[in-house]
């Protein structure tokens, strides 16, 4: 499975120990949906059921919103 997401930031983020979970390790956003980017929130688990081969589009990039196949990403050239 695949996601179409978008990213609006233009700069890195920098992780320091307050970015630590409990058990002393810091774990990175790796599905696209957490609101939390980079650090991972647990969106992750509304994609459990995504099927092999098919690429989703999530609306507002939201592991809440609608999910939909899609056929292909476009890319616009500028």
């Amino acid at each position: 499975m695949a996601r179409e997401v978008t990213h609006e930031e233009d700069g890195p983020t920098i992780l320091d120990e307050s970015d630590t979970g409990d058990d002393g390790k810091i774990y990175v956003c790796r599905c696209g949906l957490s609101d939390s980017k980079p650090l991972c929130d647990g969106s992750h688990n509304a994609t459990a059921d995504e099927e092999d081969g098919v690429v989703y589009k999530y609306d507002g990039d939201d592991p809440d919103g609608e999910r939909r196949a899609i056929d292909e990403i476009v890319y616009e050239r500028e």
